[in-house]
């Protein structure tokens, strides 16, 4: 047990044991705070066998847990009140330290804001061998809070614009923000440390990328003058111009973009998280699990191998489908396809959305002998048995069962948006963000925009679509700052190169209405059929596009269009 003196009245510890606890009070602590909620891990005693040891010495005991990564301010103004009644000296203890040292010193500046400062505070801690720096600008807005009699939940900081997310939609709003306005006050909620290029993971899954080359840090791609919230959204406070933050702290905002992302639902099918990674069970939607996509390709000489595709919405529509032809062509080279029988189980009832794309992909199902089962959905994973359940509809429209064995299983798992969107007022009634399509803008709150899988627009969920979205919201947020109308407009592109083989690909591209957007002319390019240019776009151009461009505001073929008479929003400039 390792005790570190805070000050003389004040210490702090990792766990402590029953057996602990005479130690304690032959060193003269009279009280005990315990922030550590019970059945935190296997080997640790309960609050209350600690309370009666405690008791037994004649030591005061509290109960006042916190949950790691989620120190509420309510718990501080508890842990005040304990320490203005309790009698000292006091030990506070938590798993390691961390979380008691943190509230402590949040309770400190609600406390005594005119005679600790901030700076002093984390010289004090720091001596300790604790860094709170990342808690400074906390513990300022609550020390200024309790100085100026403000209600300690108050945000003291708002931003000009606050992004919700740092994927590709949040980091390329805000780079496209700071090309057109550098001096922006511009803050992200971002709770990850790592950034991932998502689109790559099918090509980690056939061997082409190894996946660390699809991975960066947050501090590489977030531009070095924006705020970083390194917390989650809980919730909005969308007529105070606020978002509330897991720890019940509140940011305020001028303009609110919120690029979430979605949720990918594993735990949607029974048996699939557990399974993932081993028994043949893996997916390219998942970083960790796409290396073990490319592992099962290789070792695999025989047998059944399926892939499956949820209901619509999803991310990047033919991945899916991508990780089966991928697997495919690697079978064939292998020269042990005609051993391995294929299955493609969609939930829709076509091979793809926009149907000009569809016979080309038909050519590549015949060539690799693909079963397809329409209007089949996967609905459970027995892992150590190696057999999936899924339902659908036979001939004549009765749903049935069927449960099918594998020796492989390529999941892509059912996606909707997060709790926090579609438990708020600013979702439509399916979850998702209700924005106009074209200008990104919410029906109801003008300052606030979604770009990205998160919000409601009926195009496809890829990075493509992002790359065209970004400079629209950027645009029009200068706009509403500036109290005009939004003038730049979104028509619905999205792009899907449909990875047919390895070296080939079907390059899809079309907008709202499945219309055909190309962007090259039909003599460089022709979507509609494989193409080893498109693989070369994709394998060697896109990503640079990706990491060079796109996340730095340089919107190479990615300029907005306007409206002609913003006012109308309905004439456009050609």
């Amino acid at each position: 047990m390792e005790v570190r003196n805070i000050h003389a009245e004040f210490s702090v510890s990792g766990q402590i044991f029953e057996e602990d606890i005479s130690q304690l009070a032959d060193r003269g602590f009279k009280t005990i705070i315990c922030h550590r909620p019970d059945n935190e891990s296997a080997n640790q005693p309960f609050s209350k066998d600690i309370e009666a040891a405690a008791a037994h010495q004649g030591i005061k005991f509290y109960f006042i847990p916190v949950v790691p990564n989620d120190i509420r301010n309510a718990d501080a103004e508890q842990l005040k009140d304990v320490l203005s009644e309790c009698e000292g000296p006091v030990l506070a203890y938590c798993g390691s330290g961390q979380r008691a040292v943190s509230l402590w010193a949040l309770a400190q500046v609600k406390t005594t804001p005119s005679t600790r400062s901030v700076d002093e505070l984390l010289q004090q801690v720091q001596s300790a061998g604790f860094n709170l720096e990342s808690m400074r600008d906390r513990l300022t807005d609550c020390q200024e809070n309790t100085l100026h009699n403000k209600p300690f939940n108050v945000p003291t900081r708002r931003h000009d614009v606050l992004v919700i997310g740092a994927g590709a939609g949040g980091v390329a709003v805000i780079s496209s923000l700071l090309k057109r306005q550098p001096d922006l006050d511009i803050a992200v909620i971002e709770p990850r440390q790592e950034h991932y290029y998502q689109p790559g993971w099918t090509l980690v899954g056939a061997g082409v990328f190894d996946a660390q080359q699809t991975m960066r840090s947050m501090e590489d791609v977030i531009p070095a003058n924006v705020k970083v919230y390194e917390s989650e959204a809980s919730a909005f406070k969308a007529d105070q111009h606020q978002v509330i933050l897991k720890d019940g702290s509140k940011v305020g905002y001028r303009s609110l973009v919120i690029a979430a992302g979605l949720v990918l639902d594993w735990d949607a099918i029974p048996g699939l998280q557990a399974s993932l990674g081993s028994n043949g069970v893996t997916s390219n939607y998942r970083f960790d699990m796409a290396p073990y996509t490319y592992q099962l390709l290789r070792t695999m000489k025989k047998g059944n191998a399926i892939f499956t595709q949820p209901a619509m919405p999803i991310k990047c529509a033919g991945a899916p489908q991508k990780a089966m032809y991928l697997a495919c062509d690697h079978w064939l080279n292998q020269n042990v396809l005609s051993h391995i029988d294929v299955q493609f189980c969609t939930a829709g009832a076509a091979m793809f959305s926009v149907p000009e794309y569809v016979p080309a992909l038909m050519e590549y199902v015949k060539k690799y002998d693909i079963d397809v089962n329409f209007q089949t959905t996967l609905t459970q994973i027995d892992g150590e048995n190696k057999t999936a359940t899924f339902t659908g509809k036979d001939a004549a429209g009765n749903v049935k069962e069927t449960v099918k064995s594998f020796d492989m299983i390529h999941v892509c798992p059912p996606q909707r948006a997060p709790d926090f969107i579609s438990n708020s007022e600013l979702a439509d009634s399916a979850g998702w963000v209700d924005v106009n399509a074209e200008t990104l803008q919410h029906k109801k709150y003008e300052n606030i925009f979604a770009v990205g899988d998160v919000s409601n627009t009926p195009n496809a969920k890829t990075a493509a679509a992002v790359r065209k979205q970004a400079p629209v919201v950027a645009e029009n947020i200068l706009r509403v700052l500036t109290d005009q109308l939004p003038h730049a407009y979104y028509s619905g592109y999205g792009s899907c190169p449909l990875t047919v083989e390895r070296g080939k690909i079907v390059l899809a591209e079309f907008g709202y209405g499945g219309v055909l957007q190309p962007t090259f002319p039909l003599w460089l390019i022709n979507g509609k059929q494989p193409s080893r240019l498109s693989w070369f776009l994709k394998a060697k151009l896109l990503p640079q596009v990706y990491w060079q461009l796109m996340l730095k505001g340089r919107e190479w073929l990615a300029k907005p269009e306007y409206y002609a008479d913003p006012t109308t929003m309905t004439s456009k400039q050609e």
